[in-house]
């Protein structure tokens, strides 16, 4: 059931106002009786008859205020049941969609919500209601003569027993039915579907056999919990008339002694009477909020399955789902709470300040760490399903530093793909910027020294990219990578990977927005949270985050 709560988040204010009418409504039913017994004591007795047509005005005013009050609170009580089911009804959809096909098996019948938005609406209008009338006409009635107080609190004392009595004993029972329900309803299902196969093997007589024991189980179930639950009804008629009696008969005595007038046993008997009807009612609601607790249960429980975690949700590329991730040697958290998508083929830019967390989500997709906790789907499966190997192979990257090996330009590059042909590494290198530095070293075989020593950070980082992109990855990491390129390098830079194929899916990492800024989607991290999504413009306009990074770079003249 606390799965379930949540779904009242965006209805506090019906919740509160609905039960708020309802009592108000109630409060003026109260007062009823004692107009009664004015019109009777008063208006009868000295035959005043301009006084009975005001109490029968103000009877017909109190009602109509009365009907408003009670329209008002079914409107609140009806908004807060319908909202509610209908988020359930698409939430538990989508849950559906995520369960594997034994789980699905487990599942009950649709009208699970319908019993739950039923059981809202009602408990919403009466479950504050009914006792307020039951307990305030009991204290009216105290008031009006204490003596008779206890016959009202004893017949609630008797009347509480049997209700919640028959309550205990039934809740177990309606489980078990919508068992039972199910198990028809599952066998209906299969037999509509599978009647070919059903014929074809001329099965159907253990299949109508097979049905009408289901059938069978389920009358005797319902015939066992119904009839315990119809004696609520006439035990509660029986002593609220008893109790009925008793009262007539000793208010009669009273009147007979003088101490109370003929319109009080009125009053007191409507007042008996008003906790018969609520009780009724409160009998009625019980049994109705039984079956949608009980229902309830097993929806939770559907929430509370174990979805198949290697089925992405949506459609998209890359899907951090909830990502959280914590070193081993840490107490707290290095990324908390991420959650984005993004399509194949497109670019995602990724900014944010030192420590932020950038060049550990990407360590995720690696699995150079793996997920702390949530789901991190890549190509509609689960990271975890991944063979290292075989997902490194799928992905190119260049690494915050640049790093080459000694030997030539082309074994450097050929890291990246052995089998490439000059042409290839010509062209990569082309789309890195890096063709001038293999002309001004000598060419492809030119020396590269232990570390890249004999090459500038910019030189690095440009024959890095060119190493990362004859690879021809699914997916290309730029981890911060252009740092030390200056601006039109950059620019150049970041226009020929646009031009790429449209099948590689780019993510950049940078500190400087005019880097990022053309990317379809630009993720802002600060302190390993999330706090930006969207594009260039969007972000401008909601994440003051990157708008500080984006004015502080434009102020200091970087743009």
């Amino acid at each position: 059931m606390k799965h379930l709560f949540k779904y009242f988040k965006n209805y506090k204010k019906e919740v509160i106002l609905a039960p708020t009418f309802k009592l108000l409504e109630a409060l003026l039913e109260l007062l009823i009786p004692l107009i009664v017994a004015s019109i009777i004591d008063t208006g009868i007795k000295n035959n005043d008859v301009v006084y009975i047509i005001k109490m029968v005005l103000l009877m017909i005013g109190l009602g109509l205020v009365g009907l408003i009050l009670s329209l008002i609170g079914q409107f609140f009580s009806a908004k807060a049941a319908v909202g509610f089911s209908t988020k359930l009804r698409s939430d538990l959809f989508k849950k559906i969609q995520e369960l594997t096909f034994s789980q699905i098996d487990q599942i009950g019948t649709a009208s699970l919500i319908t019993k739950m938005q039923t059981g809202i609406n009602l408990t919403l209008r009466l479950f504050l209601r009914s006792p307020f009338v039951v307990f305030g006409a009991a204290i009216m009635a105290s008031i009006l003569v204490p003596e008779l107080s206890y016959i009202f609190f004893i017949t609630i004392g008797v009347l509480s027993i049997i209700v919640f009595g028959i309550i205990l004993l039934t809740l177990p029972m309606y489980k078990k039915t919508g068992e039972h329900v199910d198990n028809v309803l599952e066998k209906t299902s299969e037999n509509l579907t599978g009647s070919r196969v059903v014929r074809a093997f001329t099965n159907e007589l253990e299949e109508i056999k097979n049905f009408d024991n289901a059938t069978n189980k389920l009358e005797k179930q319902q015939n066992k919990v119904g009839n315990l639950s119809f004696l609520m009804n006439p035990l509660t008629f029986i002593v609220v008339n008893l109790a009925i009696i008793v009262l007539i008969y000793s208010g009669a005595l009273k009147v007979f002694d003088g101490l109370i007038l003929q319109g009080v046993v009125i009053a007191l008997y409507n007042y008996m009477s008003q906790i018969l009807v609520e009780l009724v009612k409160l009998a009625n609601l019980i049994i109705k909020m039984t079956k949608a607790i009980a229902s309830g249960k097993r929806i939770g429980q559907i929430f509370e399955l174990d979805s198949n975690t290697n089925i992405n949700p949506n459609n998209d590329y890359i899907t951090f789902d909830n990502v959280s991730l914590t070193y081993s040697l840490s107490n707290e958290p290095s990324l908390e709470n991420i959650n984005f998508s993004i399509k194949k083929g497109s670019t995602l830019g990724i900014i944010g300040g030192t420590g932020s967390g950038k060049t550990s989500l990407i360590h995720l997709l690696l699995r150079f760490y793996e997920v702390s906790s949530g789901n991190l789907y890549l190509d509609n499966k689960l990271i975890q399903s991944y063979d290292p190997v075989y997902l490194r192979d799928k992905i190119g990257i260049v690494m915050q530093k640049a790093s080459l090996f000694k030997g030539t330009i082309r074994d450097n590059i050929l890291w990246g793909n052995n089998s490439a042909t000059d042409e290839e590494i010509l062209e990569a290198l082309k789309n890195a910027q890096a063709l001038d530095i293999v002309n001004s070293k000598g060419g492809l075989d030119a020396e590269v020294e232990q570390f890249g020593r004999n090459f500038s950070g910019g030189q690095k980082q440009r024959l890095s990219i060119a190493r990362a992109l004859i690879k021809k990855p699914e997916i290309l990491i730029l981890d911060d990578s252009s740092s030390a390129l200056d601006y039109a390098t950059d620019a150049s830079l970041r226009k020929a990977i646009r031009n790429l194929s449209n099948n590689m899916t780019v993510i950049i990492i940078s500190q400087r927005t005019t880097s990022i800024e053309y990317a379809d989607n630009i993720l802002v991290l600060e302190d390993g949270e999330q706090v930006g999504f969207g594009s260039h413009q969007e972000l401008l306009e909601t994440c003051q985050v990157y708008q500080e990074i984006y004015y502080s770079a434009v102020k200091g003249g970087n743009k």
